[in-house]
């Protein structure tokens, strides 16, 4: 690493740059050259793992517009800033802040030149941006709906008994599935509200399991759909919130019926894992996808929640999207909010925990949500 100290950055400057998170190149140019990399931080190191002392700029830097940009900088002595975006597996989004380094004597133009990664942030804006017009969407249809009936109420179908009845059916249920979707819709802002603060009660997820089952008897009734239950060996508690692990497993087994056909059987079972390589263990032949897996504590014991249909299944392709909102799977309407599997998604994170999905086409899908258990004696 160059001595700072001797361009007037000050005796601390080193190892202050080397602790930044952010990466920050010092630049410098003159008579001409094209710019230099005199120093590169170990973030910047990480980044763009190139030895960076000595190389030109755009060894790094490859954009034509930062380049350009930094170049003008050096020349005008003054500071400057550019927004650009790196291409590869994963598109990164970086801002560059340039700024004049003062030496106190004559010498080459030289610049700290700072990066931001904002590809966070640019994503959750592109999120929130999709989320605000697929939930304008979603309302959208329903609303349209119920307006079209109630003007034909009022003119045509005004006298027509029979006519009158078969759309204010139609209109009670486009009422309703409104009104889940904004029950969902809450519930996940909710969710997401206090997702970063993990959950400290203990919840039997065996009786939870039963509660939900005997709560959705009429559903099953009405598909002709079995549910079978089976608790392993050494399954206790585990760390959560009761409400919220309803919502999971309620979500996780209606689909499941849903997209059994009748006559069909559901089954979902709890399963003791002493590692946490050992609850993402496979269940099943098939195309298997992690959906999220929580850091592994060292010592920490899990229960996993199978929950298994005689359905359709998925194809590969659709199975990276399945947790997110209003995805559904084409060819496959369920008639539900498509926040479902979003919903539990986001309770499993909160419960630091992981989901998993097995599925092939033509034989059923498997979800795998595996929490941290209670520790014994607690």
């Amino acid at each position: 690493m160059p001595d700072l100290e001797k361009n007037g950055a000050g005796a601390a400057a080193p190892l202050i740059l080397e602790l930044l998170p952010e990466p920050v190149l010092v630049v410098q140019g003159g008579d001409g050259d094209a710019p230099e990399i005199t120093y590169g931080n170990r973030a910047a190191r990480e980044v763009f793992r190139i030895e960076l002392a000595g190389a030109p700029l755009g060894a790094a830097l490859r954009r034509p517009e930062v380049l350009e940009t930094i170049e003008a900088a050096l020349e005008s002595g003054g500071s400057a800033e550019v927004a650009f975006e790196t291409i590869g597996v994963q598109p990164r989004f970086w801002r560059a802040f340039a700024r004049p380094l003062a030496t106190g004597e004559a010498g080459p133009n030289q610049l700290v030149v700072m990066l931001r990664d904002e590809t966070d942030a640019r994503r959750t804006e592109r999120m929130r941006a999709d989320f605000l017009a697929n939930a304008s969407h979603e309302l959208r249809t329903p609303l349209a709906s119920l307006a079209g009936f109630v003007e034909t109420l009022r003119t045509h179908a005004k006298d027509d008994p029979e006519a009158r009845d078969k759309f204010l059916g139609i209109m009670a249920q486009q009422a309703t599935r409104m009104a889940r979707l904004v029950d969902d819709l809450l519930s996940l802002s909710r969710i997401e509200l206090n997702e970063h603060i993990a959950p400290s009660g203990k919840v039997d997820l065996a009786r939870t399991i039963q509660d939900v089952s005997d709560a959705i008897k009429p559903l099953t009734a009405d598909r002709q759909v079995t549910i079978a239950t089976k608790v392993g060996r050494g399954v206790g508690s585990v760390v959560g919130d009761r409400d919220q692990l309803v919502q999971v497993i309620q979500n996780l087994v209606d689909n499941a019926v849903k997209y059994t056909p009748p006559g069909g059987k559901v089954t979902v079972s709890l399963e003791a894992a002493p590692t946490v390589e050992a609850a993402r263990a496979a269940s099943r032949s098939g195309v298997g996808l992690s959906l999220l897996s929580p850091d592994a504590a060292e010592g920490q014991t899990y229960v996993v929640l199978r929950v298994t249909d005689d359905g359709p299944g998925i194809a590969r392709q659709h199975l990276p999207r399945l947790s997110e909102r209003f995805y559904r799977v084409e060819g496959q309407r369920s008639g539900g909010t498509g926040l479902g599997l979003a919903i539990v998604k986001h309770v499993v994170n909160r419960h630091r925990g992981g989901l998993i999905i097995e599925s092939a086409e033509g034989e059923g899908s498997t979800f795998s949500v595996y929490l941290p258990a209670v520790a014994h004696g607690s």
